[in-house]
């Protein structure tokens, strides 16, 4: 049987076809435009909310010791007591010191026996004179002598001040209210005059002290009021005034020591505290967007823009003025009405379709 030369190129034209219909595969879907919350950039920042970590501390703080050198025989108070103005504190040994008094004691006696012993030489002097039978060398002489011995009197009368002073020295008594902070020598050692014997805390009010970093410190009101509230509970709080600015800087953090003197600070606001400080400063120009907003590009940080035309993204670097935990404060790199992403910034690529889960506010 013979085959019809045309039938095997038809056929190799049909094989051929069935192949390439095989290798055809199904064209994939586009991916689904990825959902992110967005707002929109539209109010300048006039004011930002400071948030500082500080401490409670006493407004005056004094060290108290001995005027007098001596071995510290008792101390009477620990940390944490609190003392009442007069109350004593500690006692050195007293045995010099009441040596002291009785030799100067002593000392003042026979001053005064002298001086008495002067003054009737003077009165017998001087009626010598009068009658004619002295002369008045003896009596210049006498009258000298009382004015010696009137001297050594008064100087003698001086040195007993002194002694029962020195005497009054080796107890060390509390010289206003307060409450112990810590203490510098222990019973039994040789104390020098002004060592540290214990510090105490004076009731005479309280301060949240704070570190504030320069750009704080130098756009904060003069006068501004500041909330301060205690960390582990906010509800227990105080409003201050800002009382003392330290004039430098600490040489390792650059900050400035600031202390907010507290108007009636609840007893919850205790000494050593943490305390978070809330104050108000002047904004300084610049867009504020949520904290949420920000990433980086590289090591400069950035944000995603929307094009709401479009409907996609595109990364754009910022410039950060400040921050908050809630906000940023963009000076530069932003426009009035720009739409920015505020969840989902991790998950984004540029030029990637994206669908708003909400209108931009």
């Amino acid at each position: 049987m013979r085959r019809h030369p045309g039938g095997r190129g038809l056929l190799c034209l049909i094989l051929v076809g069935a192949l390439a219909a095989c290798d055809q595969q199904p064209a994939a879907p586009a991916p689904e435009p990825r959902p992110v919350r967005v707002v929109s950039v539209a109010e300048r920042a006039d004011s930002t909310i400071v948030t500082l970590t500080g401490t409670i501390q006493a407004e005056t703080e004094v060290n108290i010791g001995f005027r007098i050198d001596g071995r510290m025989v008792e101390r009477l108070v620990n940390v944490g007591d609190r003392v009442a103005a007069g109350q004593m504190i500690a006692r050195l040994d007293p045995t010099n010191e009441e040596n002291g008094v009785r030799a100067a004691r002593a000392a003042l006696v026979a001053a005064e026996a002298q001086m008495v012993e002067t003054h009737a030489n003077y009165h017998r002097a001087r009626e010598l004179l009068r009658t004619g039978f002295g002369t008045r060398q003896r009596y210049d002489q006498a009258a000298q002598q009382l004015q010696t011995a009137t001297s050594a009197v008064d100087s003698a009368e001086a040195q007993v001040n002194i002694a029962e002073n020195r005497l009054g020295y080796t107890v060390l008594l509390a010289d206003a209210p307060g409450t112990v902070t810590a203490r510098g020598a222990e019973p039994g050692e040789v104390v020098a005059p002004g060592r540290m014997i214990v510090r105490l805390a004076r009731q005479e009010g309280l301060d949240g002290v704070f570190d504030v970093p320069p750009s704080v410190k130098d756009r904060a009101p003069a006068d501004a009021v500041v909330m301060v509230a205690l960390t582990l509970d906010p509800t227990v709080r105080a409003a201050g005034r800002v009382r003392e600015v330290s004039p430098s800087a600490d040489a390792v953090t650059g900050t400035f020591r600031v202390r907010i003197g507290l108007d009636n600070p609840p007893a919850g606001l205790r000494l050593g505290s943490t305390v978070t400080g809330r104050m108000e400063i002047a904004g300084g120009g610049g867009y504020a967007i949520p904290a949420s907003a920000l990433t980086r590009q590289g090591a400069s940080p950035a944000v995603w823009v929307v094009d709401t035309a479009a409907r996609t993204v595109a990364m754009r670097p910022v410039e950060v003025l400040r921050h908050d935990p809630t906000r940023v404060v963009i000076g530069s790199g932003l426009a009035r009405g720009d739409v920015v992403v505020t969840a989902g910034v991790q998950a984004l690529r540029p030029g990637q379709k994206v669908r708003l889960l909400d209108a931009p506010q």
